[in-house]
């Protein structure tokens, strides 16, 4: 470049380039589904329970209502019997007492209703996310609290999808409270005519109805939003090919370490044969790359001969020049060495295929051990 060039400098991101990150591809691990799982995070729906919790509850309402109307009467009827006297209402003692009394009533009266809505909201969450209890969602995080993250959850896609569903629902209520209270329109100038008791009991009848019709459009909503849920669970757990790599190599141990440890487990087999070799009876070789150091115990109960030694190329050289320096026979026989090193680990004996190819060595050599004597 010449002097009084002008010279341009283009910036770029180079963690782009990051062996790290990439685009995430790969369906999720085993081991990713299991720490989702811990951590508390599993496709599921709050739609589906509310809407279930909404014609549960009014359903049962409508059969409890006998017996919820039934014990409030008596609540009533106690209450105004104790008060009758003007001593009662003067007195704390018994104003706590009965304020006690009526609150007792209350979760009494409540009471089966809760239970069912309970147990039907439980039974709900455990068929979408099963059974894993964890304590991990409840753990207090500086990210809910930071404004800046508060600020992106307000103006985020799931924030705009919620706000969609709370739209798709009050179009869904607004619907149905229309298609229902436009055939009761004829009938609301009789109720002016009927009984208040009766008129009260007709009006229960008409919302109970129009709640449990509410909770059946819901449940087509709540469809929806477990299939999404379901959907963006899974795009969330997605793993680029670098971290399943990474991950594989986690499970099975890093490459380097398991090569370290090979060679290590490689020198302790070398060292150990190395002390075995001066017991060596005969050396076989192929003659440069195998070479089998054997054993045999003249004096033992007729077993067979026992490998000491094996190895190729510059571990067969060790154990020639092992031979050699211990005055150990060398005998050359490239097919048995080939055999015994392929077929024989360490301490075995020789298999029976090999008995007579291997008799015969041994044989030579205890000859010529004898005429050495």
């Amino acid at each position: 470049m010449k002097k009084g060039d002008i010279k341009f400098f283009i910036p770029m991101r180079l963690d782009f380039f990051n062996s790290g990150g990439g685009e995430k591809t790969e369906k999720a691990t085993p081991k990713k589904r299991k720490k989702a799982r811990d951590e508390g995070q599993a496709a599921k729906s709050d739609e589906i329970n509310k809407a279930l919790t909404l014609i549960v509850a009014f359903f049962s309402f409508s059969l409890f209502v006998p017996y919820m109307f039934a014990n409030i009467v008596d609540t009533f009827a106690v209450v105004f019997a104790s008060m009758e006297r003007f001593d009662n209402v003067a007195n704390p003692n018994f104003i706590r007492h009965l304020l006690v009394t009526m609150f007792m009533q209350v979760i009494i009266i409540g009471a089966p209703l809760m239970a069912i809505i309970f147990a039907l909201n439980f039974f709900v969450m455990l068929l979408q996310v099963k059974w894993n209890p964890t304590m991990k969602p409840l753990m207090p995080k500086l990210s809910k609290i930071n404004p800046i993250s508060g600020f992106k959850r307000i103006f985020s896609l799931k924030a705009i999808l919620e706000l969609f569903k709370s739209l798709i629902k009050l179009a869904v209520i607004i619907f149905v409270i229309y298609l229902e209270l436009s055939g009761e329109m004829s009938n609301l100038p009789a109720l002016m005519h009927m009984p208040v008791l009766t008129s009260y009991i007709y009006l229960g009848q008409v919302a109970i109805r129009l709640a449990i019709t509410i909770g059946i459009w819901f449940i087509f909503v709540a469809a929806l939003d477990y299939a999404y849920q379901k959907y963006k669970h899974e795009k969330d757990l997605k793993m680029s090919k670098h971290e399943v790599k990474e991950e594989w190599k986690q499970m099975e141990g890093n490459p380097e370490v398991k090569r370290k440890i090979k060679q290590k487990m490689r020198e302790a087999t070398m060292r150990r044969m190395m002390q075995q070799m001066p017991q060596a009876d005969v050396v076989i070789t192929n003659p440069t790359h195998y070479a089998v150091a054997l054993k045999y115990d003249m004096m033992g109960m007729g077993g067979a001969p026992v490998l000491l030694a094996k190895g190729v190329d510059f571990a067969a050289k060790r154990i020639r020049d092992s031979a050699t320096e211990h005055e150990i026979p060398i005998v050359e026989n490239p097919p048995l060495a080939r055999a015994i090193y392929s077929d024989v680990e360490i301490d075995q004996e020789i298999p029976e295929e090999l008995y007579v190819a291997v008799a015969e060595i041994m044989a030579y050599v205890f000859k010529l051990k004898n005429r050495m004597n």
